[in-house]
């Protein structure tokens, strides 16, 4: 049996200055973590700098990286850059994605291949640049969409650029596993964050809200527990997608 903590780990999020990702930097911050902590463009760039600054507060070792991950230089420069600086990494999230509502028949190439880059690419070279550089008995998680499990429109691009994240992590899996290394995706429901509301409609966001059993959107509250269990206490559950989105869909 192993038993993982958080202090004086060293974590690497993809994603990791705002929303889920500003909520598992600090969260990680508090229990000891050491932090490298990813934001992809300029615009993020004010989240990134107080997200470190809240982290560093709290005491912990942390950088931050700047990068567009869809150029795969960038993700060996961010897990090489982490090295550099913590001698090691032990676990990596991967929370980056984006959400294109559009139907099926107006979709472009250029809006497909965007969709692509960015929820499958990035995942597939993250987990396998993790599966080269995290140390022994690491873990890995990628953040994917309980749209998974729904029957739906509109979504084509996205929940279809993230279904195959549920393969790589399964083959990821199998093949990281003789060196202790845990395996998983988390899906959740829409969450009530701004990388929701863009996309959406007042009906819409009123169906969304009124659609899961417990009632209202996912709160990124709920979420960062799950993903710190799979990362530490939870490593012997590898492979799966965890749908935690209060009934929203199911399989």
């Amino acid at each position: 049996m192993q038993k993982n903590d958080l202090q004086n780990k060293v974590v690497l999020i993809a994603g990791g200055a705002k929303n889920l990702g500003g909520l598992l930097s600090r969260n990680f911050a508090a229990k000891g973590a050491k932090l490298a902590i990813h934001y992809n463009s300029d615009t993020t760039k004010p989240d990134a700098e107080k997200t470190l600054e809240e982290v560093k507060a709290l005491g912990a070792e942390a950088f931050s990286f700047q990068g567009d991950l869809t150029k795969i230089e960038n993700i060996t420069r961010f897990f090489d850059e982490t090295i550099s600086k913590f001698g090691g990494i032990d676990m990596a999230i991967n929370t980056v994605g984006m959400v294109l509502k559009k139907p099926f028949v107006e979709t472009t190439e250029a809006e497909y291949d965007s969709m692509s880059d960015i929820n499958s690419k990035v995942a597939y070279f993250f987990i396998q640049e993790a599966g080269k550089k995290l140390n022994d008995n690491g873990k890995i998680c990628t953040v994917v969409t309980s749209l998974l499990a729904a029957y739906t429109g509109l979504y084509s691009t996205y929940e279809g650029m993230k279904a195959p994240v549920e393969h790589f992590t399964r083959a990821a899996s199998k093949e990281f596993g003789e060196r202790g290394i845990s395996v998983t995706a988390v899906a959740p429901g829409p969450m009530d964050t701004p990388f929701f509301y863009g996309q959406e409609s007042e009906d819409a966001v009123a169906y969304h809200k009124s659609a899961s059993a417990l009632g209202g959107l996912t709160d990124i509250k709920d979420i960062a527990p799950l993903i710190e269990f799979l990362i530490s206490d939870g490593w012997w559950i590898t492979g799966q997608t965890i749908f935690a989105n209060g009934g929203y869909t199911t399989r």
